[in-house]
């Protein structure tokens, strides 16, 4: 079973790979590479969070790894500790000024090794919350409205150069205000908590992205998916929500219904006379046409070519 972090040893001595292994594998899960160019290519594979690296290695040396490993925007934040058994601190400047978090000194001592590690590891893990924080709705752990901002621009691009579909779901939970009224905040809370839940559980691949859109509104961003598709995504998500019945402290069986608007946009030629700006405008009103039918029901705007 994979460990919480993961790390990437280079080094061209199966000594040395054998050592380190033995002191942290316990601890991390162990990627090794024995030569710069396999570390490149399993770095970029893996995503390891930290890399270990012998300085001198033949073909390509340590000092080169980590400067391609910084030119690539997919590495050029892993920490990188540099093995080592040269003793100039000249050595040691032109590691640091390459981006080298730190240095591992030969032979090794298992307790240094294991500290200077976990210094980076502690380091990554704080920066991945932080991360994590800063893109996800606290109430409902789904991404908030600035993350999805940013992803859809991203996928927006994509679909351009791609010339793929893009679709996008807009969610309201039916009638919320009296669920609040009824019942109370916390409860109502404790809805969109489980309407999150719920949502995330119809969306089966890693590039779906739900995000709270604000209040008892969400969105999900589907890349590279027809109109039909969506739709079909739409109404398993509204039939699960439909018959799912939530419970709130001592509160059971509280019912609820959302309404979906779905828009689609296919890209034959990029023309640039469609905006992001009108692929959500149409999910909105096609949101509001299924409320203006009745709620509990999936609307599809027309399909946008661009």
């Amino acid at each position: 079973m994979d460990k919480e972090n993961s790390i990437l040893v280079v080094d061209d001595e199966i000594l040395n790979i054998t050592a380190l292994t033995h002191i942290l594998s316990p601890l991390y899960t162990i990627y090794v590479a024995k030569n710069g160019i396999s570390a490149i290519n399993l770095a970029k594979e893996r995503l390891p969070d930290v890399i270990l690296s012998d300085v001198l290695m033949p073909g390509m040396s340590g000092f080169e790894v980590i400067a391609e490993l910084k030119s690539n925007e997919l590495t050029e934040n892993i920490p990188v500790i540099f093995i080592t058994g040269l003793t100039q601190s000249v050595e040691e400047e032109k590691g640091l000024e390459l981006g080298a978090a730190d240095y591992i000194h030969k032979p090794f001592n298992p307790t240094i090794v294991k500290l200077r590690v976990q210094n980076q590891m502690q380091i990554v893990n704080q920066m991945r919350m932080i991360q994590h924080l800063s893109i996800t709705d606290a109430l409902t752990n789904t991404s908030n409205r600035r993350h999805f901002n940013s992803r859809i621009s991203q996928e927006w691009q994509r679909s351009m150069r791609e010339s793929t579909p893009l679709s996008l779901l807009l969610l309201d939970i039916d009638d919320f205000k009296k669920i609040n009224d009824t019942y109370g905040h916390l409860v109502g809370d404790s809805v969109l908590q489980n309407v999150a839940e719920t949502i995330k559980r119809c969306l089966l691949r890693p590039m779906d992205l739900i995000a709270r859109w604000g209040g008892e509104e969400f969105a999900v961003l589907l890349p590279n998916t027809t109109l039909d598709g969506a739709t079909s995504v739409a109404e398993k998500i509204r039939s699960a929500i439909e018959t799912k019945q939530y419970s709130s402290g001592e509160l059971l069986n509280i019912h609820t219904t959302i309404s979906i608007g779905v828009s689609t946009i296919t890209t034959v030629v990029p023309l640039f006379d469609i905006t992001v700006y009108d692929f959500i405008s149409e999910a909105d009103k096609a949101l509001y046409r299924a409320k203006e039918l009745g709620k509990n029901r999936v609307c599809c705007a027309p399909r946008l070519i661009m």
